[in-house]
């Protein structure tokens, strides 16, 4: 669903304030991470107003082989190059960041937790050094025993990477996500198989992924930049109130619709049956989106009401 043509009109709608707020420069860029089979890419090529599309560079960055049938104009890259102005666009690719968890032993330690290749765990060596500076910053372990934390350091380091790309504009990271206000006393290991969630096995029989700290992602651009830059401040909202500023709002179209155009009407209904599940509480409209500007942009500015945009 993420990759769905109402996602993508979202994300070019983002594109396009974003691109009135640099002032609309000779030169826009858009980066899809984590760009799978370049749909989300091709998806917010095809929605852009013909005089945007003329003046963007669309960068889809994944480390798999360009696959066939994608948008010529897409262009298919392992990283994203430096000296970007516009949009760099993240979703579900932090937490395919890998993280080390810790847990709390008998004697209130910290430690690793190492796996063995039949998926057995067992705690292994102190964490010290700067890993054990990210948990005490982020995600402070009581020592109780059991207690555990995924250690967000290299999450830190890849999202402050990713925007250093860019030279203006802003940066976005959409994924299931918790803040320091709140999080998970035992970790949020998840497992999948087929598309379905399982217990979270490290044995190699099915994906395992982890929520992101988003809140320390943000800390750590704004620590790595300033003082030279003086970055603006980011901001994070759920993502059902980011669409929805991006008029994403799944409002079912009027019965009326169904007598003097059926066939709009069933086009109207798919777009709101696929709003409704891109905003649904408990669901993708929990996933957080981290807006992390870049030069003199407002991200706040950028989640106007959709009836005030203009650029589209």
């Amino acid at each position: 669903m993420h990759a769905s043509p109402l996602f993508a009109r979202a994300v070019a709608r983002l594109l396009c304030r974003v691109d009135a707020a640099l002032g609309r420069p000779p030169v826009l860029d858009f980066v899809d991470m984590a760009a799978g089979r370049g749909e989300l890419a091709g998806g917010v090529l095809a929605a852009l107003p013909d005089d945007v599309a003329a003046r963007t560079r669309v960068y889809a960055v994944e480390v798999d082989g360009r696959p066939e049938g994608l948008d010529p104009r897409v262009r298919w890259l392992a990283e994203p190059p430096g000296g970007l102005t516009g949009l760099l666009f993240a979703n579900e690719w932090l937490d395919n960041v890998p993280v080390d968890v810790a847990e709390v032993d008998a004697a209130g330690v910290a430690r690793r937790v190492l796996v063995r290749g039949d998926g057995a765990q067992r705690l292994g060596e102190p964490v010290t050094g700067a890993a054990a500076a990210w948990l005490e910053r982020w995600w402070p372990l009581p020592g109780e025993e059991g207690l555990r934390a995924e250690i967000g350091l290299p999450r830190d380091e890849a999202w402050t990477s990713a925007v250093g790309a860019l030279d203006a504009g802003l940066a976005v990271a959409a994924d299931y996500a918790h803040t320091a206000a709140a999080r998970p006393p035992f970790g949020t290991l998840t497992g999948f198989r087929a598309g379905r969630e399982t217990p979270p096995v490290p044995d190699g029989s099915c994906d395992i992924t982890a929520h992101v700290a988003l809140d320390a992602c943000a800390a750590a651009h704004a620590t790595r930049c300033a003082p030279e830059c003086a970055p603006p401040d980011a901001l994070m909202r759920p993502q059902r109130e980011a669409l929805h500023a991006l008029g994403v709002t799944g409002v079912r179209p009027p019965l009326a619709l169904a007598r003097t155009d059926p066939a709009a009407y069933v086009r109207a209904l798919a777009s709101a049956s696929q709003a409704a599940e891109l905003t649904a509480p408990g669901g993708l409209g929990d996933f957080l989106w981290l807006l992390q500007p870049v030069g003199a942009v407002d991200a706040a500015a950028l989640l106007v009401d959709v009836a005030d945009d203009e650029e589209q």
